[in-house]
C-alpha cells in the first residue's frame, strides 16, 4: 500500500498536481527614491537589498511622499533647469512649464494614475495625515500651495523666495515652510491656512522638522547650522554648530531628543543630541558623496540617504550607526521615502 501511494504522489507531481512551493512573501515596506538627473523613481526591496522596479515619471523628480494609506506615491516634477550655488542661471535654458507637476503614483500597480498640473517648479511636497490635502513647495513663485487629493489648488500662501522644506505637524495644524533665499521658517496654522510667524534661522534652509508640537529644528545648509525653533514664541532658541565641512540638508526624528541628519559634501549621516550642551553629533557614519534625501524605516531598522553624486543609496542601521550597504539607482538620487 505505502509503495501505491508513494507512486500516485510522484504521478502526480510530474504532472505539476502535486502541492507547490509557497511564493516568497512579500517584503513588509519598499524604498522609493527619486532619480533627478535620469527622470525616474527607483523602488528597493530592503530585505533583498536590489532595485526591483524603476519607472520612467518625468523632468526633474525631487520631493516625494508617501500617503498615509500607503496607497499612493507623490512626487513633485519640474521642467526647470538644474541650477544652484555657483551656477549662472541667466546662462541656463528656459524652464519647460508643461513638464511641471505631481506625479500620483497607485502603489499596488506602479502605475502612473494621474499628474496634477497647475504649480510650477515644485520641490518638495508634505501629505496631511488625514491625506486630503498635499502642502507643495513652488520653488520660483515664493508660495506655499495647498492642494485637494482631487488636483484642485485650495490656496496659494507666499512663505519668502525659493522655499523647499516642508513640514506638517502630527496633528496636522502646523505647516512649516523654509525660504532658501530669506533665510527663514514660516509658521502656518488656522482655516483657511495662513502664515502666522515668519522666523530667521540658517543659511539656506532646506528642510525642517517636528521635534514635538511647540519645537522644531530647520538645517541651514550654508553655515552647516541646526536651528532649535520654538513655535509657540516664534523664535529661535538655539543654533548648533556642525563643521564647516558639513551641509545639512535631510532630517529625521529620532525621538523627542535627537534627530537625524544628513550632511551633502560632509558625506555622512550624523545623529545629534538637541539637549546636549557639550558635543551634540553623538554619532556618525560615512554614507558617501552629497547625501541628501533621508528616510527611516516603519520598523526604525534602517536609515537609508540618497547619495546624489554616487547614483546610489546606503542602508545605515540607525541604532549602532554602521552602514549596511550601497544599492545602486538612477542619476541624481535626491529623495527618499520608505513605506
Amino acid at each position: 500500500m505505502r509503495k501505491i501511494l508513494i507512486s500516485a504522489l510522484a504521478l502526480l507531481s510530474a504532472y505539476g498536481c502535486g502541492p507547490k512551493p509557497s511564493s516568497p512573501a512579500a517584503p513588509a515596506y519598499l524604498i522609493y527614491v527619486t532619480n533627478e538627473r535620469s527622470g525616474d523613481v527607483s523602488i528597493i526591496d530592503p530585505e533583498t537589498r536590489r532595485e526591483v522596479g524603476r519607472m520612467a515619471i518625468g523632468k526633474r523628480p525631487r520631493g516625494l511622499v508617501i500617503s498615509p494609506d500607503k496607497r499612493f506615491l507623490y512626487v513633485a516634477v519640474s521642467g526647470s533647469p538644474i541650477g544652484g550655488p555657483g551656477v549662472d542661471e541667466s546662462a541656463l535654458p528656459p524652464p519647460d512649464k508643461a513638464a511641471d507637476g505631481i506625479v500620483v503614483i497607485n502603489l499596488a500597480s506602479r502605475q502612473v494614475v494621474k499628474t496634477l498640473r497647475g504649480v510650477s517648479d515644485p520641490e518638495q511636497i508634505a501629505i496631511s495625515p488625514d491625506g486630503e490635502r498635499l502642502y507643495v513647495a513652488s520653488e520660483d513663485s515664493g508660495k506655499l500651495l495647498v492642494i485637494s487629493r482631487g488636483g484642485e489648488i485650495l490656496s496659494e500662501i507666499a512663505v519668502g523666495g525659493e522655499p523647499e522644506g516642508l513640514s506638517v505637524s502630527p496633528k496636522g495644524d502646523t505647516i512649516l515652510a523654509t525660504s532658501e533665499e530669506e533665510h527663514t521658517v514660516s509658521i502656518l496654522r488656522g482655516q483657511p491656512l495662513a502664515a502666522v510667524a515668519r522666523v530667521e534661522v540658517g543659511a539656506r534652509p532646506r528642510n525642517a522638522v517636528f521635534v514635538n508640537d511647540t519645537k522644531a529644528v530647520v538645517p541651514g545648509e550654508n553655515d552647516a547650522s541646526l536651528s532649535v525653533v520654538d513655535l509657540a514664541a516664534a523664535k529661535r532658541l538655539r543654533t548648533i554648530a556642525l563643521p564647516k565641512s558639513d551641509r545639512p540638508m535631510g532630517v529625521v526624528k529620532w525621538d523627542d531628543h535627537t534627530i537625524l541628519v544628513t550632511t551633502g559634501r560632509g558625506g555622512r549621516l550624523v545623529r545629534v543630541d538637541l539637549d546636549a550642551s557639550g558635543e551634540s553629533v553623538v554619532a556618525s557614519a560615512a554614507v558617501g558623496p552629497r547625501p541628501w534625501g533621508l528616510a527611516v524605516s516603519p520598523d526604525r531598522k534602517l536609515a537609508v540617504t540618497a547619495n546624489g553624486s554616487s547614483n546610489d543609496i546606503t542602508l545605515v542601521d540607525p541604532v549602532t550607526f554602521k552602514v549596511l550597504g550601497h544599492i545602486a539607482v538612477g542619476k541624481g538620487p535626491w529623495g527618499v521615502a520608505a513605506g
